[in-house]
């Protein structure tokens, strides 16, 4: 095992790893994976199927017990890109006085660095129920790694039930959120000249009409209050958003080809299918006699832990919360269930800092997340 880190020291080596989506997440996971691997921890590698990124799963204490008792500490590797607009290197761990600056301090490298560390000092001790780290590449793209993991995980193998997501969460539990269904929507036209028209069929056009179709479906999903939406007060419906567009070469040539990408922020309980027949229908229309193909290019589930959950009604006593929290954004906990975890969403930080510039982590956020988090390894490890 590596020589230890206070949670600062590690958080700053962490955060200086580049582990943007795009990029490959060995480095990060290599190190990670040398300093975990102290006496009695146990070190699995799940690679993606290009062997380019690799998710973690690092157990401690017994290989299992009777009823799945024990802690499961989850976080993500990757960061979403930096972009530009930042006021000090998004990658080195900049102290702003109260508050630590860098792309990845709240979601979620900070929880990472935490875990770690609280995994090292359980690693000393003897423990009466397993610990277990998940970590996990893609979240930030659509969860890719914690569903490789769910597809390559053990069918005879079992981690404990109780489940801390890291997310940023300003320390509240969430017990749901939404899922997230993104489809791709893709026209065919032929090119030609633009002085010539009529040598050619615009693919762009009835991408336009589709667009205008699916805003109005935004709208009619907007007004619309199905089963479950109550968790969500905010958004109490399926939102809907095209979020990109791309078509055409240049502006003297009729272009043969426009796709058109959106997402659905799908409820607990929703599955797939339905929606995206729902989007068909209302395209179909729209756009006559195009020639159109709708795809999914990935689906998220939701996350909906149950109330009377171990982990929930702990979570709750310990942080004196009275009300059941949701979000609508997606999380490594909804595919973590799959596995029959009980995840509940709850880390340091703020969502509402995460993807933009000047992404920061309170310091208090941080040291009363590691007290939590040492506490329930007491509480759920030593039963």
């Amino acid at each position: 095992m590596a020589t230890a880190l206070s949670d600062t020291e590690l958080l700053a080596r962490l955060v200086a790893f580049d582990s943007t989506s795009a990029r490959s997440n060995l480095d990060i996971a290599d190190f990670l994976a040398g300093y975990l691997d102290g006496p009695g921890a146990r070190i699995d590698r799940f690679p993606s199927a290009d062997g380019e990124k690799v998710n973690l799963v690092v157990e401690t204490g017994p290989s299992t017990t009777e009823g799945r008792q024990g802690l499961v500490l989850s976080a993500h590797m990757d960061v979403v890109p930096a972009g530009a607009g930042w006021s000090h290197d998004p990658f080195t761990l900049t102290d702003g006085g109260d508050r630590y600056f860098g792309r990845g301090s709240a979601d979620m490298k900070g929880f990472l660095a935490l875990a770690a560390n609280a995994f090292n000092r359980a690693s000393a001790t003897v423990l009466t129920a397993p610990l277990a780290l998940v970590l996990t590449y893609d979240e930030e793209v659509g969860c890719l790694g914690a569903q490789r993991l769910v597809a390559a995980w053990p069918k005879a193998r079992s981690l404990p039930r109780a489940t801390l997501v890291g997310e940023p969460t300003r320390l509240k539990a969430l017990t749901r959120h939404k899922g997230h269904l993104t489809l791709r929507l893709t026209f065919r036209g032929v090119s030609a000249h633009s002085g010539y028209p009529h040598l050619g069929r615009s693919a762009v056009e009835p991408a336009a009409e589709a667009v205008a179709a699916l805003s109005r479906l935004r709208r009619q999903l907007a007004a619309e209050r199905p089963e479950g939406g109550d968790a969500f007060p905010e958004t109490p419906y399926v939102a809907l958003n095209v979020g990109r567009i791309e078509g055409g070469e240049a502006v003297n040539v009729i272009p043969d080809r426009c796709v058109v990408e959106m997402g659905l922020r799908l409820l607990p309980g929703m599955a797939a299918e339905p929606w995206v027949e729902r989007v068909q229908e209302a395209i179909a229309p729209a756009v006559g006699g195009a020639d159109w193909h709708l795809e999914v290019l990935r689906f998220t589930p939701a996350l909906a832990t149950r109330e009377d959950a171990a982990i929930v009604r702990h979570l709750k006593g310990l942080l004196g919360q009275e009300e059941i929290l949701s979000a609508s954004y997606a999380t490594d906990g909804g595919r973590l269930s799959e596995l029959g975890l009980e995840p509940v969403i709850c880390g340091p930080g703020d969502i509402a800092v995460a993807h933009k510039p000047d992404e920061y982590l309170p310091k208090a956020d941080l040291e009363a997340a590691a007290r939590l988090v040492d506490r329930l390894i007491t509480d759920f490890c030593h039963v």
